[in-house]
């Protein structure tokens, strides 16, 4: 028999206030794939050093799968991104939308994922969001975009996965919210491993020539 494949996620927090609400619903879906036996992390973005895209297109000359930018924590990130299997991406709501430090890596990780002929295709995404009451689903919709043009399979689960709440720790009484995350956790543990055996299969970015 094969050695056992252990199956990967990262969570990439993108609220710069730890512990807070984001991080909090986070930890809530890694709760049932590290029950399944995933490997299961979870990385800080928010209030750290993140620039956005410059549209050097350098990431388009080279082999290795980074950015040019090697002066902030993107390229750390990137790479346990591409060694996992699922992606979690969690911000707060600013003015209805994702955090400064996510979009900087969305535009980041969509655009050298496209360079490299599509790096994060095959992968299970899932977005999360902290809302204090409304625009949450512009900012649900901002990172499911990222894996939409990037051949990421994204699962549903019982509704939005949004928690509410405005001070620290709020979300904790959001029963509905904190079911919703338990639910989308076990579903990407069930589809994570449903899809292992077929990866090989699975289609290939159609490129320019």
């Amino acid at each position: 028999m094969g050695e056992e494949v252990i199956m990967k996620v990262i969570a990439i927090n993108g609220s710069p206030r730890k512990g807070g609400n984001t991080e909090i619903l986070l930890k809530k879906v890694l709760v049932p794939l590290s029950a399944a036996g995933w490997d299961t992390e979870l990385v800080q973005i928010g209030g750290k050093k993140i620039r956005g895209c410059t549209a050097c297109y350098r990431c388009f000359e080279w082999d290795e799968p980074r950015c040019s930018i090697k002066t902030d924590i993107f390229n750390e990130v990137f790479e346990k991104v591409l060694a996992s299997q699922a992606i979690i991406l969690g911000s707060p709501t600013y003015f209805t939308d994702v955090s400064a430090e996510m979009k900087a890596f969305l535009d980041r990780a969509g655009f050298v994922s496209v360079a490299k002929g599509g790096l994060l295709r095959g992968k299970i995404g899932a977005a999360v969001v902290a809302v204090r009451r409304g625009g949450g689903t512009h900012a649900f919709d901002t990172m499911n975009h990222m894996f939409l043009m990037s051949g990421v399979i994204i699962p549903g689960s019982t509704y939005w996965n949004l928690g509410y709440g405005l001070d620290k720790g709020d979300v904790a009484s959001d029963a509905e919210g904190l079911r919703n995350m338990e639910d989308i956790g076990r579903t990407i543990a069930w589809l994570g491993a449903a899809m292992a055996p077929h990866m090989a299969t699975y289609p290939k970015a159609i490129t320019a020539e």
